[in-house]
C-alpha cells in the first residue's frame, strides 16, 4: 500500500479536529455574541467618527460592499433611531461592546485550547483581561481599516486635483491601500491565534491560518452577500425577522471561518511534530 498523501492525512486531521472540538457548536455560540455586540459597536464606532473627520454614509457605503442589503437596512434604521434619541451613549457602548465581545473571544480562548490539546491554567482575570485586551485592539484596528478605505478615494482626488499627480501613480496608491487595509485584517487574525491559545506560538506558525481567515471570510461575506441578494428572499418567509435571520447566518459564517483558522493551525503544528 502506498504511502498516504501529507494533504489528505492534513485534511482528514484538520475534520476530525473540527468533529471533536464542536466547531460548528462554537460559532453558532459566536453569532449570538457578536449580535448581542453589534449594535453597541456601531454606537461606539460612530460616536468616534466624527473625531477623525469620517461621516456615517461613507462608512456604511463600504460596509454594504460585503453585508447583504437586509443587514444593512436593519443597521441604518437603528442607528438613525438611537441617535436622533440620544447622543450621549459613547461611555454606555464602550462598556456593552467589550463584554461581550470579550466573552465570545474567551470561547475562542477555549476551543483553540482544545484544538492545540492544553489546559487552561491562566487565572479567570488574566484571562478575561486578555480577552478585553484583544478586543481593544480589534476595535482600533477595525476603525484604522476603516479610515484607510474611507479616506482612500478622498486622498487620491486631492493629489489629483491639487498636485496634479500622475492617475497611474493614483491607481499604485488605491492598490497599496487595499494592500494595506488586507494586512491589518491578517495582523489582527494572527494576534488573536498567537496570543489566545495557553500554548506559546511563533508567528510563523499562526499565520497561514491568519491568511486562511482573512482571505476566506472577504470571499464568504461577498459571495453571502450576492448570494441573498440575488437568489434568496428571507422576507417573504420571515417577514420583518428576515435581517436578522440573514444576520445571524452571516455572524455564523464569520464565526466559523475564525475558529478555522485557528484550527487549520493546530492541525499543521500537529502534523509538524509526527513528520519530525
Amino acid at each position: 500500500m502506498g504511502k498516504r498523501s501529507p494533504a489528505i492525512h492534513f485534511f482528514k486531521m484538520l475534520i476530525k479536529r473540527i468533529n471533536e472540538d464542536r466547531v460548528f457548536d462554537l460559532a453558532a455560540q459566536l453569532a449570538y455574541f457578536f449580535l448581542l455586540s453589534l449594535f453597541p459597536f456601531l454606537i461606539f464606532t460612530f460616536s468616534v467618527l466624527p473625531y477623525i473627520d469620517i461621516n456615517q454614509k461613507e462608512v456604511l457605503d463600504f460596509i454594504g460592499k460585503y453585508a447583504p442589503v437586509e443587514f444593512m437596512d436593519i443597521v441604518e434604521a437603528n442607528l438613525k433611531k438611537v441617535f436622533t434619541k440620544n447622543t450621549g451613549l459613547l461611555s454606555f457602548s464602550v462598556i456593552a461592546t467589550i463584554w461581550p465581545v470579550s466573552t465570545a473571544i474567551m470561547a475562542i480562548i477555549r476551543v483553540l485550547n482544545q484544538a492545540y490539546d492544553v489546559q487552561e491554567n491562566r487565572s479567570f482575570i488574566v484571562a478575561r483581561s486578555l480577552a478585553i485586551l484583544l478586543t481593544f485592539a480589534m476595535i482600533f484596528v477595525i476603525i484604522i481599516a476603516l479610515a484607510l478605505n474611507v479616506f482612500g478615494p478622498s486622498i487620491g482626488k486631492l493629489l489629483v486635483t491639487h498636485f496634479h499627480v500622475n492617475k497611474n501613480i493614483i491607481a499604485v496608491f488605491d492598490f497599496l491601500r487595499l494592500l494595506l487595509s488586507f494586512l491589518i485584517i491578517i495582523a489582527v487574525f494572527a494576534s488573536l491565534y498567537l496570543f489566545a491559545p495557553n500554548k506559546k506560538l511563533h508567528f510563523s506558525e499562526v499565520i497561514i491560518g491568519a491568511v486562511f481567515a482573512a482571505v476566506g471570510w472577504q470571499v464568504a461575506s461577498l459571495a453571502f452577500s450576492y448570494y441573498v441578494d440575488q437568489t434568496v428572499h428571507f422576507s417573504a418567509t420571515y417577514g420583518t425577522l428576515g435581517g436578522i435571520i440573514i444576520l445571524m447566518i452571516w455572524f455564523y459564517i464569520t464565526g466559523f471561518i475564525l475558529i478555522l483558522g485557528g484550527e487549520i493551525n493546530a492541525a499543521l503544528s500537529f502534523g509538524k511534530k509526527m513528520s519530525d
